[in-house]
């Protein structure tokens, strides 16, 4: 699929999301994008211990299915998990700044490279090779640092 192709997808994955969402509870959203988010960081530890760090003995196949996790998740349109009441002057247990709402060109702009840069992770593990992979993990980290600098509190 090319790289547009991808993105319209995922927007469209978001756009019909929505409505499932409006089924959640403020506090339910928070939990599922938390879960989401905990998830690939698990997976992205996978990565790091054997592409980048070398602390455990590199295995492909389950750089591949770390990898297809990340971008899983990316692509599953958990934007639809956020809504102006999930943010930190509102609920408890989020760490959403209410500036996500505010200056919704940077969301897009972070999301969108994000889903890109999840994709091309997922590309990058199935050919096996360690020094990319390493090399993507670090892109799709930036882009992770992108979101918490711009809309998550420490």
């Amino acid at each position: 699929m090319k790289k547009t192709g991808v993105i319209t997808a995922a927007i469209l994955a978001t756009s019909f999301a929505i409505p499932a969402v409006a089924q959640l509870g403020v506090e339910d959203q928070i939990k599922a994008r938390q879960a989401g988010y905990q998830f690939m960081s698990w997976n992205m530890g996978k990565i790091k211990a054997q592409a980048v760090d070398g602390d455990v003995e590199f295995n492909a196949d389950q750089m591949k299915a770390a990898a297809n996790a990340i971008a899983a998740i990316a692509n599953s349109g958990m934007g639809a998990l956020f809504s102006p009441d999930s943010t930190m002057d509102k609920a408890e247990n989020t760490r959403l700044k209410p500036e996500f709402f505010q200056q919704t060109d940077k969301v897009r702009e972070v999301g969108t490279n994000f889903v890109r840069e999840a994709n091309k992770l997922q590309e990058v593990a199935a050919t096996g090779d360690r020094g990319a992979l390493a090399r993507q993990f670090s892109a799709v980290g930036q882009t992770c640092k992108a979101c918490h600098d711009n809309f998550r509190a420490d």
